[in-house]
């Protein structure tokens, strides 16, 4: 992802992946004064799924919104007395307004996603709380891994799972977590020394807080472990976040009962907010190992005043889209393209790209809409149903 905003004239929203058809040039309405742009609006933009953009007079794009209704969310920016709000602001912005219809809302939220990552539109990045912006929970930073937060997918992290809205929550959830797991919390700048490495003087390092003092930490900045020692605690975290493992749950109830038991009602309540964390992100990293283990096939979601579009998702990721035949011959084409697909795992050949970053908005549409299942099928399974 870019690190900023795209400043760049603003021509077209570019081409669509997953979209296997033609598109006509981008439609538009624009007006200088707002009252003329919201009765455009109303004239012009269609009932219909698709993402719209915001122009503003120096022909940037200042906004990316989706909808499963076009012409209503879009006239929502025009309501009277929202001059303060984010949407009145945004449409005070803007001078231009484009759309794109698309045959679903699921193609409309991968589209959205895909054009916020494209263009970073300065609305869709800035002003927003940081509580309700999407992070990533990874675990990395060697030699002495830790769990923590990042805006993106930090590719050179031992584990990575999101995004997940909520950094309020994932940031207290990582806190605990390298609690319970031993792990250290520190900055890489520390120095770090583990009991089981040569050293070339003996001199006693210092360790860089208290946590090993109070054995929430091993200690890998003062000889406090070895390498392999640090390297099983990592391990249990990288369960926990792969969804193979959730026994920080179990621990932090039995700690919460304990201290309610003794009555040290305060360190109870703080153990149930650990609690409330931990199982907040529990049940996240949950749903997205079972989109993995589960969610490998050919979504074909019912199309609104467009051709049917297929979906080709492998592990809960989106990795290509084909057109819907509509003859016998075309579904033998398609149907050797998909079984091609299945063979190739390992994302041989240029015809189908995965996009990672899909996952986390395939596990949440298939988990708030689980009637969606019934629109999928795998053609190796004897129990698929094709059309």
């Amino acid at each position: 992802m870019d690190a900023g905003w795209d400043e760049s004239t603003f021509v077209d929203f570019g081409t669509d992946s997953l979209y296997p058809y033609r598109r006509e040039s981008l439609p538009s309405v624009a007006a200088e004064e707002r009252a003329d742009l919201q009765r455009l609006v109303r004239q012009k933009l269609p009932k219909l799924p698709g993402v719209y953009g915001m122009i503003d007079l120096l022909g940037r794009l200042v906004y990316v919104g989706k909808s499963k209704c076009l012409r209503n969310r879009v006239l929502s920016y025009f309501l009277p007395h929202n001059e303060e709000d984010k949407a009145g602001r945004i449409v005070q912005s803007a001078a231009q307004i484009v759309w794109e219809t698309q045959p679903t809302e699921f193609a409309a939220l991968l589209r959205e996603q895909y054009l916020i990552r494209r263009w970073q539109p300065r609305f869709n990045t800035q002003g927003i709380p940081r509580r309700q912006r999407p992070v990533h929970i990874c675990l990395g930073r060697g030699p002495a891994e830790q769990l923590y937060t990042s805006r993106t997918a930090d590719a050179k992290s031992v584990c990575c799972v999101g995004p997940f809205q909520g950094a309020t929550r994932a940031a207290r959830a990582v806190e605990v977590l390298n609690r319970l797991f031993k792990l250290r919390d520190c900055s890489s700048d520390q120095r770090f020394s583990f009991s089981d490495q040569l050293q070339l003087f003996d001199i006693a390092p210092r360790p860089g807080c208290i946590r090993y003092e109070i054995e929430t930490c091993l200690g890998p900045c003062t000889f406090g472990c070895t390498r392999g020692a640090y390297d099983k605690h990592v391990s249990m975290a990288r369960a926990f976040l792969t969804g193979a493992d959730s026994r920080p749950v179990d621990w932090l109830e039995a700690q919460m009962a304990v201290a309610a038991e003794r009555l040290h009602f305060e360190q109870a309540a703080r153990l149930r907010d650990d609690l409330q964390a931990v199982k907040w992100l529990a049940r996240r990293v949950g749903d997205v190992a079972a989109a993995r283990r589960s969610f490998t096939f050919v979504y074909r979601p019912p199309a609104i005043d467009h051709p049917d579009v297929w979906y080709l998702i492998r592990r809960g990721v989106v990795e290509g889209a084909l057109a819907a035949p509509k003859t016998a011959r075309q579904r033998q084409q398609v149907d050797r393209a998909i079984a091609q697909w299945l063979e190739q795992d390992n994302h041989v050949g240029q015809r189908f790209s995965p996009r990672p970053e899909t996952l986390a908005l395939v596990t949440s549409w298939f988990h708030n809409q689980r009637s969606e299942l019934q629109h999928t099928y795998r053609p190796d399974s004897p129990l698929s149903t094709p059309a």
